[in-house]
């Protein structure tokens, strides 16, 4: 899989991050913007691989530029920018060059993977895409994201989140019955989309890994938010069901949801019979549980009988507690849970004990950000460097991997080729 471990391990000592982890000696060249690419390179780089992060040396990626920022305003670092492009180097490159397409070939030859998010086409016009770059190198993994995919009717359209979020069906489904439909309240479509092309890059890697070819994943926002609605297609091509906004509720489960307590508000799921009785237990009313109206899941699950009968019981009991005392008393035995703001969540004891906030450098501060999801037994993560400058690491990747001297490094520069 991986070409010239020791060539990465010294790029990885120079990003400040360790060289030891599950995908080390993996070098990826990351050419994306925004999250929907630098989000899937950075999980990669978590995990140990040498990630450069490629910028155009006049149009860095401009989520530079978005906020919160750290230092003072006239050279804040963005926070934002950080969490998305940690643990990488950084090079500049203007692609649209001579010189700039022949560089970017030469690191293509030393690199195991290339991770794009331009409009499908576009490298294509700049004469870099899949089929030139695997001429210079056969075992190149090419990852493309983009909002409708490399095929079909659309795949030329341009495309942000929402579009995702709009064309694969979850804008329509989320929000109240009685109101619009409502964006979910995250950058969903990119971030699915920066997992699907993780997963396939990782993939790609094991089919070169086993001797064969490198390939192109092609991972769409559109693709990847539909498959994150649930049984919405199996509702509609087997019943003819269209899925719309629920609010908290579910489609069909029942109770499972949003409670009020005293200070805010539980996700209570305790909708199976064994849930039902230990929740009627702990509440000291067994005997409801009996109930003839509500003794059985198909019963609770009726919408008439879930409002009428079972929410009010469950707000009666609720309502005495805040959400700390609920999951104190009840959390290690039904599923219930607070439903916590973010600052509830940061200060978590739980989230802490999972290395899930995490410090990383940011100009002369360390900023607490989200740790890496994936927890591997034997080769932890363990790092955390920061993201890099523009072109920070021009003479150090373009010498190690291109092999130039400093005068030809200077005179592309000059040049505004990086």
């Amino acid at each position: 899989m991986a070409i010239g471990v020791s060539a990465a391990a010294e790029l990885d000592h120079a990003a400040g991050k360790a060289s030891d982890g599950p995908l080390a000696g993996v070098k990826v060249l990351d050419i994306t913007r925004v999250v929907a690419g630098p989000y899937c390179a950075m999980l990669l780089a978590d995990l140990g691989a040498t990630v450069v992060k490629v910028e155009h040396p006049d149009d860095p990626d401009y989520a530079r530029t978005f906020p919160p920022f750290v230092g003072e305003d006239a050279a804040g670092l963005s926070a934002f920018f950080t969490q998305y492009n940690r643990n990488k180097l950084g090079i500049s490159l203007n692609m649209k060059t001579a010189e700039g397409k022949a560089l970017l070939k030469r690191l293509v030859r030393e690199a195991d993977v290339l991770i794009e998010n331009f409009r499908p086409g576009t490298m294509d016009k700049l004469g870099l895409g899949y089929e030139v770059l695997r001429q210079e190198n056969p075992r190149l993994v090419y990852t493309a994201i983009s909002g409708f995919g490399r095929t079909g009717p659309n795949a030329s359209r341009p495309a942000f989140d929402n579009t995702g979020q709009a064309a694969g069906g979850l804008w329509s489904m989320n929000g109240y019955a009685d109101r619009p439909p409502v964006r979910v309240g995250t950058i969903i479509g990119d971030l699915a989309a920066s997992l699907y092309a993780a997963i396939g890059t990782l993939a790609a890697l094991r089919v070169v890994e086993r001797g064969g070819a490198g390939q192109v994943v092609d991972v769409s926002q559109q693709d990847s938010v539909l498959s994150l609605t649930e049984n919405a297609v199996v509702r509609y091509t087997t019943k003819g069901e269209v899925a719309s906004p629920l609010g908290s509720e579910h489609p069909f489960v029942r109770p499972y949801g949003q409670f009020p307590c005293k200070d805010g508000y539980v996700f209570f799921g305790g909708y199976t019979d064994k849930f039902w009785r230990l929740t009627c237990q702990l509440f000291g009313a067994p005997e409801v549980a009996a109930d003839p109206a509500i003794d059985t899941m198909e019963k609770r699950f009726d919408p008439v009988v879930a409002e009428t009968r079972v929410r009010p019981i469950l707000e009666r009991w609720f309502s005495a507690y805040t959400k700390a005392e609920l999951e104190e008393m009840a959390g290690d035995t039904i599923p219930l849970s607070a439903i916590k703001t973010i600052a509830e969540v940061v200060e978590d004891p739980h989230i802490a004990a999972r290395d899930m906030i995490v410090n990383v450098p940011l100009g002369a501060q360390m900023v607490r950000m989200f740790g890496q999801p994936v927890k591997l037994s034997a080769t932890p993560t363990t790092t955390y460097a920061k993201a890099p400058d523009v072109g920070e690491h021009n003479a150090l990747v373009y010498g190690r991997l291109a092999g130039l001297s400093a005068d030809e490094l200077a005179r592309l520069a000059d040049e505004g080729v990086i």
